[in-house]
C-alpha cells in the first residue's frame, strides 16, 4: 500500500531561518526508506494557529495520509504543538505516544518530558515528535512498524483489514528501497557529536549468487543461490547500534536492512559508523555488522 506522508518542523527559530532543519529532512528520508511517498513539507513558527493550519491543509486539502511534526512537544511556554493538535484530531491514538515515551525512557530518564501527542482527522494520522533529530529519530522508529499496520487499518475503514493483514504476517514481505548514501552521510555531519568524528565507514552488503556454506565452509558443489527471503528482529538490531555507539570513539551509528524476498545483487543492509581514528571507526563497524549478521537477522537463501 502506497501511503502519502507529510512532515512539518514547529521551530521558531526555524522558520526565521535563523536554524537549519536537520530532524525535517531525517524524517522524510526514513518515511521514504519505509515505503511512504513523501507530497509536503513545511516549518512554521511555535504558534497554535500557524500549526493548526498546516495540520489542517494536509489532512482537508491535500489528503495525506501519515503527517509528522517535529518540535514543540516540551515544557517551554511557547511548546504547544500537542495543544494545537488535539484541537484538530477527532480521535485520539494514544497508544503512539505512550510507546514512544516507553522507548525514550531506555534512552534517557527525560524521555517522560515529552508531551507528544498522536490522533486521526479523518483518513489523516496526525503523530507529534520531539524537535532534536536524535530523538525524533528514536521516537519514530520505535513505532514505524505499528504505523504501518495502523495506516493499513485507517485505510480499510473498518476491521475486516486489520483481520487480512493480521494473516498476512508470515508471508514474505516486499523488499525496501536503498536509502540514500549521500543523505545519511549529510545528516550524520549535523547529528550531536558530529564535530568529534573524525572519519566515517559505510558497509553495504549485497545478495551474492555463491552460496554461504561454499564461501565460508568451502563446500563444493553448492547450486548457485537465485534469491534470499530476509528479515530482522527490530529489538536486536538496536541493541546491537546501542553497543556500537558506547564502543570507545564512536559517536555515530546508523543501520538500514531490506527485507522480504530479495534476487541476486539487491542490497541486504547499510550500515554506517562514525568516529574519532580510524582504528575505532574499524573495530566499531565488524562489531556491529558481526553482531547483526549473527544475532539479528534471518537469510534463507532460495535455489
Amino acid at each position: 500500500m502506497n501511503v502519502t506522508a507529510a512532515v512539518i518542523t514547529v521551530s521558531d527559530k526555524g522558520s526565521r531561518g535563523e536554524r537549519v532543519d536537520t530532524s525535517g529532512p531525517m524524517l522524510c528520508g526514513l518515511l521514504k526508506e519505509n515505503g511512504y511517498d513523501v507530497v509536503y513539507m513545511a516549518i512554521v513558527p511555535d504558534e497554535i494557529e500557524r500549526i493548526k493550519d498546516e495540520l489542517i491543509h494536509c489532512a482537508d486539502t491535500k489528503h495525506v495520509g501519515l503527517v509528522l511534526t517535529t518540535g514543540g512537544t516540551g515544557f517551554a511556554a511557547r511548546d504547544v504543538t500537542p495543544e494545537a493538535t488535539l484541537e484538530v484530531i477527532e480521535r485520539e491514538a494514544r497508544g503512539i505516544p505512550e510507546a514512544m515515551r516507553a522507548a525514550s525512557m531506555c534512552v534517557t530518564p527525560r524521555g517522560c518530558l515529552s508531551r507528544g501527542v498522536a490522533g486521526i482527522r479523518g483518513g489523516t494520522l496526525i503523530v507529534n515528535l520531539p524537535g532534536s533529530e536524535k530523538a525524533a529519530r528514536e521516537n519514530i522508529e520505535a513505532v514505524m512498524d505499528s504505523l504501518s499496520h495502523g495506516m493499513k487499518m485507517l485505510a480499510s475503514e473498518g476491521s475486516a483489514e486489520c483481520a487480512f493483514t493480521a494473516a498476512q504476517d508470515d508471508k514474505p514481505r516486499h523488499k525496501k528501497e536503498k536509502p540514500s548514501m549521500d543523505q545519511w552521510l549529510h545528516e550524520a555531519k549535523s547529528a550531536p557529536g558530529a564535530e568529534q568524528c573524525g572519519m566515517y565507514l559505510f558497509h553495504n552488503g549485497i545478495v551474492r549468487e555463491t552460496a554461504r556454506a561454499k564461501v565460508r565452509q568451502h563446500q563444493s558443489g553448492t547450486q548457485p543461490v537465485k534469491g534470499m527471503i530476509f528479515s530482522s528482529d527490530e529489538e536486536k538490531v538496536k541493541a546491537a547500534v546501542a553497543a556500537a555507539n558506547a564502543m570507545p570513539g564512536i559517536h555515530y551509528a546508523r543501520v538500514w536492512l531490506n527485507e522480504g524476498e530479495l534476487s541476486v545483487g539487491d542490497d541486504v543492509m547499510l550500515v554506517l559508523v562514525g568516529g574519532d581514528i580510524r582504528p575505532h571507526v574499524v573495530d566499531a563497524l565488524q562489531a556491529l555488522v558481526g553482531e547483526i549478521k549473527t544475532n539479528c537477522v534471518q537469510e534463507k537463501e532460495v535455489f
